[in-house]
């Protein structure tokens, strides 16, 4: 049924996770499906090796930045 809603108004998407300033991670409240934004800015279905891409960005991102502050 969740499907169907998403079938015929769209995604609701809500911000799940933000990897940079820049990237951040989505789901949809109704149908739980996953994206991301790619390197133009576009959403991309959140794949393994997204995420895995993600992680990494989201561990340099941190380092880089506790590095500023201290």
């Amino acid at each position: 049924m969740k499907k169907l809603f998403c079938s015929i108004f769209g995604h609701h998407y809500a911000v799940s996770k933000k990897v940079t300033s820049h990237i951040k991670e989505y789901k949809c409240v109704h149908c739980s499906k996953e994206v991301t934004t790619d390197v133009s800015g576009n959403l991309s279905i959140l794949t393994p090796e997204l995420q895995d891409i993600n992680r990494t960005l989201e561990r340099i991102y941190q380092n880089r930045h506790s590095q500023q502050v201290a």
